[in-house]
């Protein structure tokens, strides 16, 4: 695998004509620890991820793949995801007090501005999706 990629290893669930669905699954840090049958904290979740089906490709389903980013666009997501809104937040919880709001309305409105930045990115997942291409090759040995 080179460095510009991200991976997952999945199964392929389904494949159609435009689209391949691949099933990953993910796993909290402590999943892997001896005693998470024990733990309520560990935590496993199935993703499942529309891949466009490869012309051609000798794809089934129940294959082992991986499913691959590009690194760049891993890093889009951490700004989008991360980055920005922590900006909102901070710029609100710094400018609203000096507009003459106490600390109580100061922390909601900050919250509020998160929340609405969120709800944008909601509004717009479709577009924001377009730029996230990601692809399947089969897993080596």
């Amino acid at each position: 695998m080179a460095r510009d990629e991200i991976s997952h290893k999945g199964r392929i669930v389904e494949v159609g004509p435009a689209v391949t669905t691949v099933s990953i699954v993910s796993e909290s840090a402590c999943a892997a620890c001896h005693a998470s049958a024990l733990c309520s904290i560990s935590g496993m979740k199935e993703k499942k991820i529309e891949v466009p089906t490869v012309p051609g490709g000798d794809f089934k389903a129940g294959d082992e793949v991986d499913v691959m980013l590009a690194a760049s666009m891993g890093m889009k997501a951490v700004v989008i995801s991360y980055v920005f809104p922590l900006i909102v937040l901070l710029a609100l919880v710094l400018a609203l007090p000096h507009a003459g709001l106490g600390e109580v309305a100061t922390g909601l409105c900050a919250i509020a501005g998160a929340a609405l930045y969120y709800f944008g990115v909601w509004l717009f997942r479709d577009r924001l999706s377009g730029g996230y291409v990601f692809y399947i090759r089969k897993r080596q040995g």
